[in-house]
C-alpha cells in the first residue's frame, strides 16, 4: 500500500481563515504534504470555483464544516457537493451527508474552553445518530485554546507546536466505546485559520500560521495505488475517490509531526498467511498476532484493548498475540510525548 501524508480541517478566506487558496497550497507544498482537505464553514465556494485538484505536488480536496443554529455539532463533510443549511438539526445534516455518499467526521467532539468567554466551545452533543463516519480525535486548535491562560498566552502565541500534548481522554474513551459496536474512523485535524491577533496594541501576531500547523497533526492514509499529479479531471476524480475510500474504511493513522516523522508506521494483524489492516473486522480465532513497526525511531509502543493498555514494549517494533474479542489499537510515545495513534483492528465483534 502507498502512504499519503496530509492535513485535514483547514479554513481559508472563503470563511474565517486568513489565507488565499494559492497561499495555503503553497505552504502545503513547502511542507511536503501529499494532500490537504479544506473545510470552510458552511460553504463549498472553493469547490464550485474550481480549486479542487493538484497544486504542485499537493492534492487539494474540498469539503466543508457544518454546524447547527446554536453553532454546535460541527461536522466535517467530505466528498459532498452541497453545504447543508445550518437551520437543520445535526442528525439531519449528518444523515444527508451519508446518503449523498459523503463522509462525515465529528469535529472537536468534546471541546472545552474556560479561559476566553468571547470564544465559547463548540462540542458535539447530538450522539443519537450512527450516520457519521468517524471522529476527529485530535484537534490542534481545540487543545491549544483549552490550555490557554493569561499567564501562558504569550508563550502559546510564539510556540504553537509546543502547546499540545495528546488527544482528549474523553474523546479517546468515546472512540473506543463506539468501535465495540461498529467501525468509527479516527482522524486528526489542524483546524487552521491563521488568525491575526493584535498584542499590546502595537504589533500583530499570526496565530496558527498554515506553514507551522502543517508540521503538527497529520493524518496518514494508506491507498492501493501511487498518486501522480495530473491536471486531467478524471485523474483528480480517481485520486479523490481512492483517498476517500481509504479514509472511509479507516486505512489511516494520526501523528504529531512535531515529535517526529511517522511516515512508514505499520499496525496490522496476521492470521497464518492472511494480513488484516487497520479498521478490519476479523473473526475470533485461537490466536491473532498483532504487529507494529516504527519508522527507524525507537519509541514506547502501547497496545490498547477496548481503551485499556494491555501491553507495552520499548523499541522499533512489537508483536502481541491476542485471543480475546475486542477493539485493539496502538499508541506510540517518543520521550513520553504522544506521537502516533492508530485506528482499531476489531476482533470477534
Amino acid at each position: 500500500m502507498f502512504e499519503l501524508v496530509g492535513a485535514i480541517h483547514i479554513h481559508s478566506v472563503f470563511s474565517d481563515g486568513s489565507g488565499e487558496i494559492k497561499e495555503i497550497t503553497g505552504f502545503a507544498n513547502e511542507a511536503g504534504l501529499d494532500y490537504i482537505i479544506l473545510t470552510d464553514h458552511n460553504t463549498l465556494r472553493a469547490l464550485h470555483e474550481g480549486y479542487e485538484g493538484w497544486h504542485g505536488n499537493t492534492l487539494l480536496l474540498i469539503g466543508c464544516e457544518i454546524n447547527d443554529k446554536e453553532n454546535k455539532n460541527h461536522l466535517l463533510a467530505l466528498g459532498v457537493n452541497e453545504a447543508y443549511s445550518t437551520r437543520l438539526p445535526a442528525k439531519e445534516y449528518t444523515r444527508l451527508v451519508k446518503e449523498s455518499g459523503g463522509l462525515g467526521f465529528i469535529a472537536h467532539p468534546h471541546e472545552k474552553r474556560n479561559s476566553m468567554s468571547e470564544h465559547p466551545p463548540y462540542p458535539w452533543i447530538e450522539w443519537d445518530t450512527e450516520d457519521f463516519t468517524g471522529l476527529e480525535i485530535w484537534n490542534h486548535m481545540s487543545e491549544w485554546m483549552e490550555g490557554l491562560t493569561d499567564q501562558n498566552k504569550y508563550n502559546y502565541f510564539i510556540h504553537p507546536l509546543k502547546s499540545i500534548s495528546m488527544p482528549p481522554k474523553e474523546t479517546l474513551d468515546k472512540w473506543d466505546e463506539l468501535n465495540l459496536i461498529r467501525r468509527v474512523v479516527g482522524i486528526g485535524g489542524v483546524d487552521a485559520h491563521a488568525h491575526k491577533v493584535n498584542l499590546l496594541g502595537f504589533f500583530e501576531v499570526e496565530v496558527f500560521p498554515y506553514k507551522v500547523l502543517f508540521k503538527s497533526i497529520r493524518t496518514h492514509i494508506l491507498v492501493d495505488s501511487k498518486f501522480t499529479p495530473s491536471d486531467k479531471k478524471e485523474d483528480v476524480l480517481k485520486a479523490k475517490n481512492e483517498l476517500y475510500s481509504s479514509l472511509k474504511n479507516g486505512r489511516c493513522f494520526i501523528s504529531n509531526y512535531y515529535h517526529g516523522d511517522a511516515t512508514g508506521f505499520k499496525f496490522f494483524a496476521e492470521d497464518g498467511q492472511k494480513i488484516y489492516q487497520m479498521s478490519d473486522l476479523i473473526p475470533l480465532l485461537d490466536k491473532v498476532k498483532l504487529r507494529v513497526s516504527l519508522p527507524n525511531i525507537s519509541g514506547t509502543i502501547k497496545l490498547l484493548k477496548n481503551g485499556e493498555v494491555i501491553g507495552i514494549i520499548d523499541g522499533f517494533d512489537a508483536e502481541f498475540v491476542v485471543n480475546e474479542k475486542g477493539a485493539y489499537r496502538v499508541e506510540v510515545f517518543l520521550n513520553e510525548n504522544a506521537w502516533i495513534f492508530s485506528n482499531h483492528i476489531r476482533i470477534g465483534l
